[in-house]
């Protein structure tokens, strides 16, 4: 079998659909199949990740009408979706529509969290059209607990998020407030990059990281805090989760399919309130965390089996 996925392959702190891209060129080599990220006569599947070129110049490797094109040649070359983003993420008007024509030109779709199906559908997605939905995962090679210090209940709880976006709807409204509310019971950390004009007065602000030493920064820390809007699905919260942090989180987007049971839910209001609820139940979510689930090799095991049976209806 050979997989082209339609992705650069670049390293360093991108964002979660590059982290994808390398771990399943890495996991699917692994397992003795070939991956490129051209279109090639003896190209099996086609994993579409970055379908638009115009709008991911530096990610996309080409375009879902450049692997129809090919399919027109190669009708036996499967096309599989990975539907990653949507027009309530970024607040624009466009990506929906283009999800659709793009899955119109696809035979699966995989949606990254169970929310994105029903947005889509509302869009003109055929309802139809075979699809399931495969959870994120995170690299628990990198990301973990291993020599983690937990809290110990009476220092100040560190609270940390990360973004490699800018965009303000990562949850930047959340997190000036909990800028404000730092003192003797928290403090916070971000990471990662900031709105043009947004300045934190007490959070301890460190640029982007990727890879091992994000996940050391990451450890130092004892809660993971999300406030991301309509998030498709996040790889950020995972990360934490892994690296041991139970996860405060606000109910928009895949975030409660990923958090539930792994922290608690809080909104503006309340969020002083959630706090306290933590350092009151962290030993309870300390030890729910260490089962996180979501491990990217999970991930692409789901990935390589629905590859398996899709190739097998063409043999």
């Amino acid at each position: 079998m050979k997989v082209s996925i339609n992705s650069q392959f670049l390293e360093g702190p991108y964002g979660g659909g590059m982290q994808f891209a390398n771990f399943m060129k890495k996991f699917l080599v692994a397992e003795g199949i070939e991956v490129t990220n051209k279109l090639e006569d003896d190209t099996n599947i086609i994993l579409h990740v970055n379908p638009f070129p115009d709008l991911t110049p530096n990610a996309s490797a080409y375009s879902y009408l450049d692997a129809y094109r090919h399919k027109e040649r190669m009708p036996k070359t499967i096309i599989i979706e990975r539907v990653n983003e949507c027009d309530e993420r970024k607040g624009t008007n466009y990506m929906n529509k283009l999800l659709v024509k793009a899955a119109e030109k696809s035979d699966f779709v995989v949606f990254i969290a169970s929310w994105l199906r029903p947005i889509l559908l509302k869009a003109g997605l055929d309802e139809h059209k075979p699809w399931k939905v495969i959870l994120n995962g995170g690299d628990a090679k990198i990301f973990n607990a291993d020599g983690k210090k937990f809290w110990d209940g009476k220092e100040r709880l560190k609270i940390v998020t990360h973004h490699w976006s800018n965009n303000p709807n990562k949850g930047h409204e959340i997190y000036k407030e909990l800028d404000k509310m730092a003192g003797d019971e928290f403090e916070f950390t971000y990471i990662g990059r900031t709105p043009s004009g947004l300045e934190y007065k007490k959070a301890r602000v460190i640029p982007p990281l990727s890879g091992l030493e994000l996940a050391e920064e990451l450890k130092k820390h004892h809660v993971y805090i999300t406030a991301s809007l309509n998030e498709p699905a996040g790889m950020h919260h995972i990360e934490g989760a892994l690296c041991g942090l139970p996860i405060l989180y606000i109910n928009s987007g895949a975030l409660p399919e990923y958090c539930q049971d792994y922290g608690l839910e809080f909104n503006k209001e309340n969020l002083n309130e959630k706090i306290m609820e933590m350092r009151e139940k962290y030993p309870e979510f300390k030890d729910k965390i260490m089962s996180y689930p979501h491990t990217a090799e999970k991930m692409a095991e789901e990935y390589l089996n629905l590859f398996k049976e899709l190739y097998a209806k063409t043999s």
